[in-house]
């Protein structure tokens, strides 16, 4: 009894741990990665026991003869996925998700043992082939459930950082499997049945995962092929967004295809690698495609980030177009695979997610199971392409090279597509470089609808700093001066900022105003910094009688913001010049969003709350600062020397000489004050009270500056309220 208490407080502590680590549903997540993981991992061992066998036949007789081995290989996989799309884009909405992955994960089971058999009877003939064709068969049928149980079984701001976890998992088993195959094959002596029989228990435990799955009806209704067929189509093609997203998925697939074929030739021809090390460079690919997944997930911040697919594909572009003309040894070769990897991550998961969250629930395991259908047809093109290459005379470097050709064609398609959700990306991973951001009321933001921005204004990275962390696309409305600068206005367009010009005269600038005004109608983020010009002293300014013009009878909600810590740092004013350089790396900086105001409200009460979120940023970030006394003998070890205070008296101070003073006058106020923790300080600013403060600091109290021309009854009750 004990005992099984035991075991169910440790089985209740690791799902609790699991829960805080996904921050998704753990039953759902935990059961659809184990029966993903298995049947991905089951794919690739016996696909690379297969390909090795088929190479170890054809040893002696050139690339051209290792291309057509592989490419059969590859091609029996693929064709049957392609082809089996068609039936599984009628069972994915005819049937349960749930059901349709538990009876796939059976097939794959029964086609474990059948491979087994086929190991052991002929593993160089024509049988594995076939059972490796099934497998092709059983996967197309699997993927409209793996991928569409996800968006019916979790909520929507869960579903990016699910699809990058569940593509980690894939890849984590891509990587696996791949190695073990291998492996496997290395390690049997002779008796290659051994490792299908190794394959098939794994399959049993895939197919117990999918047991596990929770049960979820049926979203489609039954309908002819034709109609099922006709229906998605007509889905995908009615939606620009979905549309492009599938060509971006088949354009991905086609690629990657083509890349996994040529590098496995390429590590045997050129790296020499033995059977077991032959998959390293797809391995190491797989291993970065899989923190490329995690990344994506951490990134997102519940939502979808189309930006990282541009990225991803620049990634992909560069990456590939080193590896052909480079041409390096195997340590280059790792690390590129690698950074190659990260680079599909950041492009398949939002691509992913995109198809998932974008197709209509009646029809999304049918469009899902025919951009399957479409990569996989890609996927083939891939492989035959890799082999037609080879047969016309490209050896494995420069098949890589025309495949950084085209991998550049598809880059500037992406980023003609998504240049403004590209830049944003960049400008979060550069905040995210520069700054230690913490955000308060984010969600004071409407998610819908015309929203207009109002942030204090102290640095020239502040938009950069707003893209950054709002969840939606931001228009600024920007001085016209900067903006036609011809190396920020490039990036301002795409963005869909809007120049002003406050010398333009009333025509110039109501014209601007009245193109903010119809970006808030359309249900659109503006941001406008209504001071006018950056703050030369941190403190915020009068905002101007633009704010009030631009949101008179709108419905528009206005969204006070207060930018904190950034007065001082880089692109920031700071005794009278502009600084250059950062003062911290990464600079702790806060972002507060407080509640919708009306579109009637006056000017300098959005004003008034800016002030209010400075007031509540401070206290929010008080717990990370330093005590005064630390931060002032941290910078007296620095430079003693430097002068520190000054008043009109004439009287100066060092550093040095100023902590001196403090150290004296702390030993003489603790044995005056006795247990009283507070010290009221009446005097005048002056260096002695500036000693007091620091001396109060450094003998552990609190000094409270009492400003003791206010009379006798509002200094009493200042003494009383501060203790």
């Amino acid at each position: 009894m004990r005992s099984g208490k035991l075991v169910q407080a440790l089985e209740f502590g690791f799902v609790d741990s699991v829960r805080a680590v996904l921050h998704v549903p753990v039953d759902v997540l935990l059961n659809a990665f184990g029966a993903q993981f298995f049947g991905a991992f089951n794919d690739n061992a016996f696909k690379m026991i297969v390909v090795l066998l088929g190479l170890a036949a054809v040893e002696g007789d050139g690339e051209v003869a290792k291309q057509g081995v592989t490419t059969l290989a590859m091609v029996a996989l693929t064709a049957p996925l392609m082809l089996g799309s068609l039936p599984a884009m009628l069972a994915g909405d005819r049937v349960s998700k749930r059901s349709l992955v538990v009876w796939t994960k059976f097939a794959e089971l029964g086609l474990m043992a059948l491979g087994t058999y086929a190991l052991w009877a002929q593993p160089e003939g024509w049988l594995p082939l076939v059972v490796l064709a099934g497998m092709g068969l059983q996967s197309a049928l699997f993927a409209p459930g793996k991928y569409g149980i996800l968006p019916e079984a979790l909520p929507h701001e869960h579903l990016a950082a699910a699809n990058g976890k569940l593509e980690a998992a894939s890849f984590l088993a891509i990587i696996l499997g791949t190695v073990a195959g291998g492996l496997l094959l290395e390690n049997v002596h002779g008796q290659v049945w051994v490792a299908g029989l190794v394959l098939t228990v794994l399959a049993a435990v895939g197919f117990a995962s999918a047991l596990r799955l929770p049960r979820l009806p049926a979203s489609g209704v039954r309908e002819p092929a034709a109609t099922a067929l006709r229906g998605a189509w007509r889905a995908v093609r009615g939606d620009r967004a979905l549309w492009r997203a599938s060509l971006g998925t088949v354009a991905f697939w086609s690629i990657a295809s083509l890349l996994g074929q040529d590098v496995l030739v390429y590590g045997k021809q050129v790296l020499g690698f033995p059977d077991d090390l032959a998959a390293v460079p797809y391995a190491l690919f797989a291993i970065g495609v899989g923190v490329g997944s995690l990344l994506v997930g951490r990134l997102s911040r519940g939502r979808l980030e189309v930006g990282l697919i541009p990225l991803g594909a620049i990634g992909l572009s560069i990456g590939t177009a080193a590896m052909g003309l480079l041409v390096p040894g195997r340590a280059g070769t790792f690390g590129l695979m690698t950074l190659l990897g990260v680079a599909s991550g950041f492009a398949v998961v939002p691509l992913n997610a995109l198809v998932q969250s974008r197709a209509p629930a009646a029809r999304r395991g049918a469009i899902i199971a025919l951009v399957n259908m479409l990569s996989f047809a890609g996927m083939m093109l891939g492989n035959l392409g890799c082999l037609a290459l080879a047969q016309v005379g490209f050896d494995s470097a420069t098949i890589l090279l025309l495949a950084a050709a085209v991998t550049a064609a598809a880059t500037v398609w992406a980023v003609r597509l998504l240049p403004g959700a590209l830049l944003r990306v960049v400008a979060m991973l550069i905040a995210g470089a520069l700054y230690r951001v913490r955000v308060l009321g984010r969600e004071q933001v409407p998610a819908s609808g015309g929203a207009l921005l109002v942030p204090n204004h102290v640095s020239f990275l502040d938009g950069l700093l707003l893209l950054a962390v709002c969840d939606r696309p931001v228009r600024f409305v920007i001085d016209e001066t900067y903006y036609e600068r011809w190396w920020i206005k490039p990036l301002l367009r795409p963005l869909g900022a809007i120049p002003i010009r406050a010398t333009g005269g009333p025509r110039v600038v109501l014209r601007a105003l009245r193109d903010a005004g119809a970006a808030l109608d359309e249900g659109e983020v503006v941001c406008m910094f209504a001071e006018g010009e950056i703050s030369r002293t941190g403190s915020t300014l009068p905002f101007r009688r633009g704010l009030h013009r631009l949101v008179k009878g709108r419905e528009a909600a206005i969204v006070p913001v207060h930018l904190g810590g950034l007065y001082g740092t880089f692109g920031s004013p700071a005794r009278g010049r502009m600084r250059l350089l950062p003062t911290k790396l990464p600079c702790p900086v806060s972002v507060s969003f407080g509640a919708p105001m009306p579109a009637d409200v006056a000017p300098e009460q959005v004003r008034a709350a800016v002030d209010e979120l400075g007031e509540v940023a401070a206290r929010a970030c008080a717990a990370d600062l330093r005590p005064l006394h630390a931060a002032f003998v941290r910078r007296v070890r620095r430079a003693p020397w430097r002068p520190c205070l000054e008043d009109t008296q004439g009287k100066q101070l060092s550093r040095g000489a100023t902590l001196a003073a403090a150290v004296v006058m702390a030993r003489r106020l603790r044995s005056v004050l006795g247990e009283q923790d507070r010290l009221g300080v009446a005097l005048p600013p002056s260096i002695g009270g500036a000693l007091v403060a620091f001396a109060a600091s450094l003998s552990g109290r609190t000094a409270v500056a009492l400003n003791f021309t206010v009379g006798r009854a509002a200094l009493t009750s200042a003494v009383r309220q501060a203790g």
